[in-house]
Protein backbone atom coordinates (compact mmCIF):
# COMPACT_ATOMS: atom_id res chain seq x y z
CA UNK A 1 0.00 0.00 0.00
CA UNK A 2 1.40 3.37 -0.97
CA UNK A 3 0.65 6.64 0.76
CA UNK A 4 -1.76 7.59 -2.02
CA UNK A 5 -3.67 4.34 -1.38
CA UNK A 6 -4.03 4.86 2.37
CA UNK A 7 -7.46 5.22 3.90
CA UNK A 8 -8.38 7.50 6.78
CA UNK A 9 -8.38 4.54 9.18
CA UNK A 10 -4.84 3.59 8.04
CA UNK A 11 -3.61 7.11 8.75
CA UNK A 12 -5.33 7.16 12.13
CA UNK A 13 -3.86 3.76 13.05
CA UNK A 14 -0.33 4.79 12.07
CA UNK A 15 -0.72 8.14 13.84
CA UNK A 16 -1.83 6.38 17.03
CA UNK A 17 1.11 4.00 16.82
CA UNK A 18 3.59 6.82 16.27
CA UNK A 19 2.25 8.73 19.27
CA UNK A 20 2.86 5.68 21.47
CA UNK A 21 6.61 5.76 20.94
CA UNK A 22 9.33 8.31 20.49
CA UNK A 23 10.87 7.20 17.26
CA UNK A 24 14.58 7.76 16.73
CA UNK A 25 15.44 6.74 13.19
CA UNK A 26 18.88 5.21 12.87
CA UNK A 27 19.02 5.54 9.07
CA UNK A 28 18.78 8.75 7.16
CA UNK A 29 16.20 8.95 4.40
CA UNK A 30 18.58 8.12 1.53
CA UNK A 31 20.02 5.10 3.33
CA UNK A 32 16.54 3.83 4.11
CA UNK A 33 15.37 4.27 0.51
CA UNK A 34 18.36 2.29 -0.74
CA UNK A 35 17.75 -0.43 1.86
CA UNK A 36 14.05 -0.53 0.98
CA UNK A 37 14.85 -0.82 -2.74
CA UNK A 38 17.19 -3.74 -2.06
CA UNK A 39 14.87 -5.67 0.24
CA UNK A 40 11.20 -4.80 -0.33
CA UNK A 41 10.59 -7.13 -3.26
CA UNK A 42 11.95 -10.14 -1.37
CA UNK A 43 10.00 -9.30 1.79
CA UNK A 44 6.81 -8.74 -0.22
CA UNK A 45 7.24 -12.09 -1.99
CA UNK A 46 7.77 -13.77 1.36
CA UNK A 47 4.61 -12.16 2.74
CA UNK A 48 2.58 -13.19 -0.32
CA UNK A 49 3.73 -16.77 0.13
CA UNK A 50 2.93 -16.75 3.86
CA UNK A 51 -0.45 -15.07 3.62
CA UNK A 52 -1.60 -16.29 0.21
CA UNK A 53 -3.02 -12.83 -0.52
CA UNK A 54 -1.27 -10.01 -2.41
CA UNK A 55 -3.44 -7.32 -0.82
CA UNK A 56 -2.70 -8.50 2.70
CA UNK A 57 0.99 -8.66 1.77
CA UNK A 58 0.85 -5.05 0.55
CA UNK A 59 -0.57 -3.92 3.89
CA UNK A 60 1.85 -5.99 5.92
CA UNK A 61 4.86 -4.78 3.93
CA UNK A 62 4.19 -1.24 5.03
CA UNK A 63 3.89 -2.36 8.66
CA UNK A 64 7.14 -4.36 8.40
CA UNK A 65 9.16 -1.31 7.45
CA UNK A 66 7.33 0.91 9.92
CA UNK A 67 8.15 -1.46 12.77
CA UNK A 68 11.69 -1.90 11.51
CA UNK A 69 12.28 1.85 11.67
CA UNK A 70 10.45 2.22 14.94
CA UNK A 71 12.65 -0.42 16.59
CA UNK A 72 15.69 1.80 15.98
CA UNK A 73 17.98 -1.12 16.72
CA UNK A 74 21.64 -1.29 15.82
CA UNK A 75 22.64 -3.99 13.39
CA UNK A 76 25.92 -5.78 12.88
CA UNK A 77 25.57 -6.13 9.12
CA UNK A 78 23.26 -5.92 6.13
CA UNK A 79 22.37 -9.60 6.64
CA UNK A 80 21.39 -8.89 10.24
CA UNK A 81 19.09 -6.06 9.06
CA UNK A 82 17.55 -8.37 6.45
CA UNK A 83 16.95 -11.13 9.01
CA UNK A 84 15.29 -8.60 11.27
CA UNK A 85 12.93 -7.62 8.44
CA UNK A 86 11.99 -11.25 7.81
CA UNK A 87 11.46 -11.83 11.54
CA UNK A 88 9.10 -8.85 11.70
CA UNK A 89 7.34 -10.05 8.52
CA UNK A 90 6.92 -13.53 10.00
CA UNK A 91 5.37 -12.18 13.17
CA UNK A 92 3.01 -9.86 11.30
CA UNK A 93 1.94 -12.68 8.96
CA UNK A 94 1.26 -14.92 11.96
CA UNK A 95 -0.85 -12.21 13.53
CA UNK A 96 -2.76 -11.67 10.28
CA UNK A 97 -3.32 -15.42 9.99
CA UNK A 98 -4.78 -15.53 13.47
CA UNK A 99 -7.13 -12.64 12.70
CA UNK A 100 -8.61 -13.94 9.49
CA UNK A 101 -10.43 -17.08 8.57
CA UNK A 102 -8.40 -19.77 6.94
CA UNK A 103 -9.34 -20.40 3.30
CA UNK A 104 -10.24 -23.98 2.41
CA UNK A 105 -7.51 -25.72 0.48
CA UNK A 106 -8.33 -26.61 -3.11
CA UNK A 107 -7.77 -30.33 -3.75
CA UNK A 108 -4.98 -31.11 -6.20
CA UNK A 109 -5.55 -33.12 -9.36
CA UNK A 110 -4.98 -36.88 -9.06
CA UNK A 111 -2.23 -36.94 -11.65
CA UNK A 112 0.44 -34.23 -11.65
CA UNK A 113 1.07 -32.76 -15.09
CA UNK A 114 4.71 -32.64 -16.20
CA UNK A 115 5.44 -29.94 -18.74
CA UNK A 116 7.88 -29.98 -21.62
CA UNK A 117 10.66 -27.37 -21.28
CA UNK A 118 9.09 -24.98 -23.83
CA UNK A 119 5.48 -25.56 -22.76
CA UNK A 120 4.16 -22.29 -21.26
CA UNK A 121 0.78 -23.76 -20.36
CA UNK A 122 2.43 -26.68 -18.60
CA UNK A 123 4.73 -24.39 -16.61
CA UNK A 124 1.75 -22.27 -15.66
CA UNK A 125 -0.03 -25.42 -14.46
CA UNK A 126 3.02 -26.41 -12.43
CA UNK A 127 3.10 -22.97 -10.79
CA UNK A 128 -0.60 -23.26 -9.95
CA UNK A 129 -0.05 -26.75 -8.51
CA UNK A 130 2.87 -25.48 -6.45
CA UNK A 131 0.82 -22.52 -5.23
CA UNK A 132 -2.04 -24.80 -4.17
CA UNK A 133 0.36 -27.22 -2.49
CA UNK A 134 2.08 -24.38 -0.61
CA UNK A 135 -1.35 -23.19 0.55
CA UNK A 136 -1.88 -26.69 1.97
CA UNK A 137 1.14 -26.33 4.25
CA UNK A 138 1.15 -24.83 7.72
CA UNK A 139 2.34 -21.21 7.89
CA UNK A 140 5.64 -22.16 9.53
CA UNK A 141 6.31 -24.80 6.86
CA UNK A 142 5.64 -22.26 4.10
CA UNK A 143 7.90 -19.75 5.80
CA UNK A 144 10.74 -22.25 6.18
CA UNK A 145 10.56 -23.43 2.57
CA UNK A 146 10.38 -19.89 1.25
CA UNK A 147 13.30 -18.68 3.34
CA UNK A 148 15.42 -21.71 2.44
CA UNK A 149 14.75 -21.97 -1.28
CA UNK A 150 13.46 -18.61 -2.49
CA UNK A 151 15.64 -16.42 -0.27
CA UNK A 152 18.60 -18.79 0.14
CA UNK A 153 18.74 -18.36 3.92
CA UNK A 154 20.98 -20.60 6.01
CA UNK A 155 19.57 -22.83 8.75
CA UNK A 156 20.82 -20.36 11.38
CA UNK A 157 19.14 -17.44 9.61
CA UNK A 158 15.89 -19.41 9.35
CA UNK A 159 16.12 -20.26 13.04
CA UNK A 160 16.68 -16.60 13.97
CA UNK A 161 13.84 -15.43 11.73
CA UNK A 162 11.27 -17.97 12.93
CA UNK A 163 12.34 -18.12 16.57
CA UNK A 164 13.53 -21.74 16.43
CA UNK A 165 16.68 -23.47 17.53
CA UNK A 166 19.18 -24.03 14.71
CA UNK A 167 19.22 -27.77 15.46
CA UNK A 168 15.48 -28.10 14.85
CA UNK A 169 15.49 -26.32 11.48
CA UNK A 170 17.09 -29.20 9.58
CA UNK A 171 14.44 -31.70 10.71
CA UNK A 172 11.52 -29.31 10.33
CA UNK A 173 12.70 -28.31 6.86
CA UNK A 174 12.99 -31.97 5.87
CA UNK A 175 9.42 -32.60 7.07
CA UNK A 176 8.12 -29.53 5.24
CA UNK A 177 9.77 -30.67 1.99
CA UNK A 178 8.35 -34.16 2.41
CA UNK A 179 4.87 -32.79 3.08
CA UNK A 180 5.08 -30.47 0.06
CA UNK A 181 6.20 -33.38 -2.13
CA UNK A 182 3.25 -35.40 -0.88
CA UNK A 183 0.83 -32.62 -1.76
CA UNK A 184 2.37 -32.24 -5.21
CA UNK A 185 2.08 -35.96 -5.95
CA UNK A 186 -1.61 -36.14 -5.20
CA UNK A 187 -2.04 -35.77 -1.49
CA UNK A 188 0.16 -38.58 -0.22
CA UNK A 189 2.47 -37.34 2.52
Amino acid sequence: MFVRDMTVSDVQRLDAQSQDADVAFVMDEDAFRAFYDRTSRAVWGYLVRLTGDRHVADDLLQDVYYRFLRASATYESEAHRRNSLFRIATNLARDAHRRRRVRPVQPLADEPQVAAPGDLAGRSQQRMDLHRAMDGLKPRERAMLWLAYAEGSTHREIADTLGLTPRSVKLLLFRARRRLAGLLTGGRS
